[in-house]
């Protein structure tokens, strides 16, 4: 068996930014199923700060890090989509990107298009996937169609970013909500229709002043505990609330008879990994996200890089809310 050496940011205890040690790690063939991949960039998301944390429980020690991108080295048995020398891009469970080399399981891993760079491929798996299936696949009752209203929280964030700029190719008036004046502007100059600075006003008395007093078709918020409850009452009846993270802390059980209260609501609690289980499920959204991508309908804004040894600066600005569009680490 080959083996090589790579650097990773592990983890041996749930805690804060401190936590993140930079070690040696012994990396051997792909086995069935596997492939060996060698990054150029890795992307960085809240769900790290999530496995950091301790509010999603992994077993420790734990490598950090969903998404990546770089370049295939050697294939195991029965991978039949990609090859040594492929260039490649991912978002995929178990965790491990924040290194420069990992066998991982292939089924999430997908050829990056040539027109795609390596830093843009990092930057937007996990975020891209995840709006597509927030705007194609979690639509509330009778679906979206042009000139429906949405309401999306943290819309200067990564993923924000990138839906501000896909529901307005689908002709969606997407309304989103930032903590300045500083992000709505950022949200609005990318396609945002209108945007709510959530520190100044009321989030749920603009939105039905927006929408003529109507509400929303759909909420997509991965705030969470602060925005949860305020969200439903922007909601039209039918309405759907899809709370897809948890930025601001875990949601507090629900009264299901609120939903009844507030006009017969329906709540989800997506999550991307449901999505992506299967080979054909993962290449078929990526498909749709390269191509989003390779128009020009969707630019990925990276904002922020931080060498990988500097990981720890990474994640305490990601807490802090200073960053804005997309966060990678570089090697």
């Amino acid at each position: 068996m080959a083996q090589t050496t790579s650097l990773a940011v592990r983890i041996d205890q749930n805690g804060g930014p401190e936590e993140l040690k930079l070690v040696e790690v012994s990396v051997g063939d792909p086995g069935p199923g596997e492939i060996r991949i060698r990054h150029k960039a890795v992307g960085l998301n809240y769900i790290d700060v999530y496995q950091r944390d301790g509010l999603y429980k992994l077993p420790m020690p734990l490598q950090l890090g969903m998404e990546a991108s770089g370049v295939v080295e050697a294939v195991g048995e029965g991978v039949t989509h990609l090859k040594a020398g492929d260039r490649a891009a991912y978002a995929s469970q178990p965790p491990g990107s924040y290194c420069e080399v990992r066998v991982m399981p292939a089924k999430c891993v997908c050829k990056l298009p040539d027109d795609i760079s390596f830093e843009t491929g990092a930057a937007m798996m996990l975020k891209g996937l995840t709006v597509q299936y927030l705007l194609s696949r979690t639509q509330p009752q009778g679906g979206l169609k042009s000139g429906d209203f949405v309401l999306f929280h943290a819309a200067a964030g990564g993923v924000g970013l990138i839906a501000c700029q896909w529901a307005k190719a689908m002709g969606l008036q997407l309304i989103g909500t930032a903590g300045s004046d500083e992000k709505c502007a950022l949200a609005k100059a990318q396609g945002a229709a209108f945007a709510i600075n959530y520190a100044k006003e009321d989030f749920v008395a603009r939105v039905k002043e927006i929408t003529g007093g109507q509400g929303v078709k759909v909420v997509y918020d991965s705030v969470g505990k602060d925005t949860f409850l305020k969200s439903l009452d922007c909601l039209r009846p039918f309405g759907l609330l899809a709370n897809f993270g948890n930025a601001s802390g875990k949601v507090e059980p629900l009264d299901i008879g609120l939903l009844a209260a507030k006009g017969s609501l329906y709540v989800s609690r997506p999550t991307l990994f449901t999505h992506i289980a299967t080979r054909e499920s993962t290449q078929a959204m990526a498909d749709e996200l390269f191509a989003m991508v390779g128009s020009g309908k969707v630019k990925i804004r990276i904002d922020q890089r931080f060498p990988l040894a500097q990981v720890k600066d990474a994640h305490i600005s990601l807490e802090a809310r200073k960053t804005t569009g997309c966060t990678i680490l570089t090697l």
